[in-house]
């Protein structure tokens, strides 16, 4: 499966393009978009959001992981993949108000591509913490009504999620090949976890409600395949007469 769209071009471009009155002029203005790019880790997100950096009008933003690894001098994520048991609801409540932050900024764009979500850091990381026996009950309940509370009380747009889809071996022989320190301890089997939840999600349809629609790409590919397949993407992303205008040469 090289891509699939499990929303039309259409839709998409409707997506885009929605129009809203402008100031009682008649006119429209278009709409911003926000697109989420959500997958394993090592499943290529921070390749794929370099390859939109190309486009002088997308904002890229990347996981605020310097924020976790450095929180007053403590590094929430090394101390979550030693002990989960003891820092799992530390880490994911931080990782929560970061993600919000994000969420919430002004757009000053007209396209913000985003790593992960505030979706995925409950739906897949929390989730797998509390299945996997990592976070007591209780834990995971406050994390839970402190997120469904963030969603009832709180606006914040998500137009699309791109899943990078990956096998969880390619996913752990990419992260063996960056060497990053915490992610030094992570097992083979954490990544199938949180493979399955991912899939649940966003191809089943059998954990939780998905917000807006999904473009799946399958990302197992070397790097110059999977430079092509962002080059696809973009093309779906973007609005074709939008797509001179977005390069970078302007």
């Amino acid at each position: 499966m090289a891509m699939a769209l499990l929303t039309t071009n259409s839709a998409v471009k409707r997506c885009f393009l929605e129009s809203s009155s402008s100031n009682g002029g008649g006119g429209t203005s278009t709409r911003k978009l926000v697109v989420s790019i959500e997958g394993n880790i090592g499943s290529g997100k921070t390749k794929c959001l370099e390859s939109f950096q190309q486009h002088c009008d997308v904002e890229v933003i990347s996981e605020p992981v310097d924020k976790w690894q450095n929180i007053h001098g403590h590094n929430l994520l090394s101390l979550m993949y030693r002990n989960p048991q003891r820092w799992g609801i530390t880490l994911q409540t931080y990782i929560q108000l970061t993600m919000l932050n994000i969420h919430t900024r002004p757009l000053t764009m007209s396209i913000r591509m985003m790593e992960r979500s505030i979706y995925s850091a409950r739906y897949i990381f929390v989730e797998n913490l509390f299945r996997s026996g990592k976070m007591p009950e209780a834990d995971y309940a406050v994390l839970s009504e402190w997120f469904d509370w963030i969603l009832k009380s709180i606006s914040f747009p998500l137009d699309m999620i791109v899943y990078l889809q990956t096998r969880p071996e390619t996913c752990l022989k990419r992260l063996q090949a960056r060497c990053r320190q915490e992610e030094s301890v992570v097992p083979l089997d954490y990544l199938k976890s949180l493979h399955e939840l991912y899939e649940a999600w966003l191809i089943d349809k059998t954990l939780y409600s998905i917000p807006t629609p999904v473009i799946v790409v399958s990302a197992d590919d070397g790097l110059e395949k999977m430079q092509e397949k962002f080059a696809n993407l973009h093309s779906n992303l973007l609005p074709t007469n939008d797509l001179a205008s977005l390069h970078k040469d302007c």
